[in-house]
């Protein structure tokens, strides 16, 4: 038979000892806490990482295009864009008082876009305003824009021609204006945004931010292969 462990002799009032035993009340106390605070570390970490990392569509994510262009020097413009399927501006060349950002991004326009393309002589803004609507972006540049920046535009245009238009604009001296008008979904045409970015300079990936984010979410959208040059 196992030889059975000795019998304690009992040796009155025992002293208090500091040895948790475990199972005890105060052992379990201790997971406890110890979980808690392990909880609490892991809220913690989750916290720095959405503000290091960001999180989803926040705007301050590298990806983003207008934190893009602004991180190259450009300045954009946001506002709420004006209604959509707005055709009483009644001439090609017209004009509209409700306009928000010059060049316009949104709302009133003629009821014939421009066709898609690039062009060296300017636009008239009531058709481009249409080009928006049906989710493109205009390229516009003043008459003190480089030549040598001209011509990267030209190369941008080339890798871009779908639901693009590329063409001098006057007024704008010698900046470069990106336009686009978006909305979450083309079930929500009146609850958009417009956006204008005024730039000094050609950034290859900033452009390609601005266009990978906003380009073909208009309002009234099109499929970006019917929107091909000379349609």
């Amino acid at each position: 038979m196992p030889r059975m462990p000795p019998t304690p002799r009992p040796q009155g009032p025992k002293k208090k000892s500091n040895v948790k035993v475990p199972g005890s009340a105060d052992d379990s106390r201790q997971r406890l806490w110890m979980i808690a605070g392990a909880a609490v570390l892991v809220v913690v970490a989750a916290a720095l990482a959405f503000v290091l990392f960001g999180g989803g569509d926040d705007a301050s994510t590298s990806t983003d295009g207008t934190a893009a262009l602004e991180a190259a020097g450009c300045q954009v413009t946001t506002v709420k864009a004006l209604k959509s399927n707005d055709h009483t501006v009644l001439t090609a060349d017209g004009t509209s008082t409700k306009w928000n950002t010059k060049p316009p991004t949104s709302g009133p326009h003629y009821s014939t876009p421009a066709i898609w393309g690039i062009y060296t002589e300017p636009l008239l803004d009531a058709q481009v305003v249409h080009n928006l609507e049906h989710g493109g972006i205009f390229v516009e540049y003043g008459d003190d824009v480089p030549a040598a920046t001209v011509d990267q535009l030209r190369g941008f245009y080339d890798e871009h021609r779908n639901g693009t238009l590329v063409a001098p604009n006057p007024t704008l001296g010698d900046k470069i204006a990106l336009g686009v008008w978006t909305t979450s979904s083309p079930s929500k045409p009146d609850t958009g945004t417009a956006r204008l970015a005024k730039c000094t300079t050609f950034d290859q990936a900033a452009y390609e931010a601005f266009f990978d984010d906003y380009q073909f979410n208009g309002p009234e959208r099109f499929p970006a292969s019917s929107m091909i040059p000379g349609a």
